[in-house]
């Protein structure tokens, strides 16, 4: 009794010492501020007049004379300037890395993976990825599993919706298991029936979503001491989110034991790669396996939903898209497109920028300025100081986009009829300078081979499609509640 006495004496007195010395640290930093954008933060004020975040962010930013915002409540700078963004991803790019503060936000979750590191690490990573990605054995392998996606999976599942009597689908949902599958494919060589799994993938993939919102929910915090308090003592959001990741390093874990069981010497996917590169280390391998995941199945699924909930507003553009598609394939008949026939394929390509210009999968990125800074505009910023660009904001500025900013209008990127791209600078859908993304041209070809094989068959009415769009807090846009659509044949394509 006296030693479980004792015992419980020196657990309350080293979790009061941690509070304690939380406490000293909080008033240290002074979390607070009493300008009217942080107060407007702090109490969630905002949300009277706004229903996300990253508009009312946005709204902001057009307001700024220099296209830039302080939350000095979150310690972060947040800008919608391409003068800024081009500072700080080409012309000073070593000064503004993403930073040990933002490693360890998504460290849990990303470990060491490509996303997640700077210097040598990154640049190694980085490497393979290019080599990889670069490579026209990749593409054409890519491709191919694309294509057979789609034909095997994507449109009989369609049509027996199409068939069936209510008609309805989350169109969401599908991009998101249909994103998942080639990813695995095309990532790791693996069809997910293979992986022996203790649970159903429909828990996985829950527990990435949840990791993905919590880790997020760590960058809202105006005192990270307390998500590091919490973590230490393993309770609430922390204590779910340690459970989540569990669940995700058990899917990593059999994928990197398939793929070793399989062999990877002549593999083309891209983990395989890897393996044949470097020395094997689990931990080094697992953090692949889930940048590779991120990337491929969240951004991509996220780019797709966007563009059919903003399709079915617009049927002028499906109209569009349908006669450039006749016009190049010539009735062919084919289910899916040739990769050569894509490039063609002008207002199909526009139509997707300006669908990501408008809702972009990632709506903001942040970096860590090493020294002091003065950005383009004037800004200073301070050394160990946060700097988000913001592609979401930077898709609704006037001065970058015109009057017409809130309109979706693919001629925007036409120029006699050829898709013409801004700079990227301009347009950080896919990040800009050294960090530009390296899969960006693989995700264009995946998501304009399903618009295309999808639109030229099917027609698509998003339910209650005026409703405003919120989204879930995550490391990529998701709509809360989904996109519930009802699918029909195309009239020109309706079967006997």
């Amino acid at each position: 009794m006296t030693t479980n006495h004792l015992a419980f004496l020196f657990f309350t007195f080293v979790v009061g010492f941690v509070l304690f010395s939380a406490l000293l640290l909080l008033l240290r930093k002074r979390p607070w501020c009493s300008c009217h954008v942080c107060e407007a933060y702090l109490s969630s004020s905002w949300a009277a007049e706004f229903d996300n975040l990253c508009d009312w962010y946005a709204h902001l930013l057009r307001e700024s004379p220099t296209g830039t915002i302080h939350i000095h409540v979150l310690g972060n700078t947040v800008t919608a300037n391409p003068a800024n963004v081009e500072y700080m991803l080409r012309t000073r790019f070593d000064n503004f890395p993403k930073g040990k503060p933002f490693s360890a936000l998504l460290g849990d979750l990303l470990g060491q993976g490509i996303f997640n590191v700077d210097g040598d690490a990154w640049r190694f990573q980085r490497k393979m990825a290019s080599l990889a990605l670069g490579s026209v054995a990749v593409r054409s392998y890519a491709f191919g599993i694309v294509s057979d996606e789609i034909r095997r999976c994507l449109l009989p599942l369609l049509s027996s919706v199409a068939d069936r009597g209510d008609g309805v689908v989350d169109l969401q949902d599908v991009f998101r298991k249909f994103a998942f599958d080639t990813i695995c494919k095309i990532s790791f060589g693996l069809d997910r029936g293979c992986l022996e799994l203790s649970m159903p993938m429909s828990e996985f993939a829950a527990a990435f979503d949840t990791a993905s919102r919590l880790s997020a929910r760590r960058g809202t915090a105006t005192a990270p001491v307390v998500w590091k308090l919490k973590r230490l003592l393993n309770v609430g959001s922390e204590r779910e989110l340690k459970r989540a990741i569990r669940m995700i390093n058990m899917l990593a874990e059999e994928v990197i034991r398939q793929r070793r069981k399989q062999g990877f010497a002549s593999s083309h996917d891209l983990l395989s790669r890897f393996m044949g590169s470097v020395e094997e280390e689990d931990k080094y391998l697992r953090d692949i396996v889930i940048s590779f995941l991120l990337a491929g199945r969240d951004a991509v699924a996220s780019g797709l939903t966007s563009f059919f909930l903003l399709l079915s507003r617009h049927e002028d553009v499906a109209a569009a898209m349908r006669d450039e598609i006749a016009s190049v394939t010539k009735g062919d008949g084919d289910d899916v497109v040739s990769y050569e026939r894509l490039k063609e394929m002008h207002y199909v390509h526009a139509a997707i920028y300006e669908s990501m210009r408008l809702f972009p999968p990632v709506q903001f990125d942040s970096k860590f300025c090493l020294e002091d800074d003065v950005l383009p505009d004037g800004t200073f910023v301070s050394r160990n100081t946060r700097v988000t660009y913001h592609p979401y904001a930077m898709g609704r500025m006037e001065s970058i986009w015109g009057p017409d900013w809130g309109e979706f209008k693919p001629e925007r990127w036409l120029r006699g009829g050829v898709f013409t791209p801004e700079s990227l600078f301009k347009y950080p859908v896919f990040q800009a300078g050294q960090r530009v993304c390296l899969g960006k041209e693989l995700a264009m070809v995946e998501m304009k081979t399903v618009i295309v094989s999808m639109v030229t068959k099917f027609d698509f009415k998003v339910l209650q499609g005026g409703r405003t769009i919120k989204f879930v807090p995550g490391l990529t846009a998701t709509i809360s509640g989904g996109v519930p659509a009802r699918v029909t044949r195309c009239v020109s394509r309706r079967l006997p």
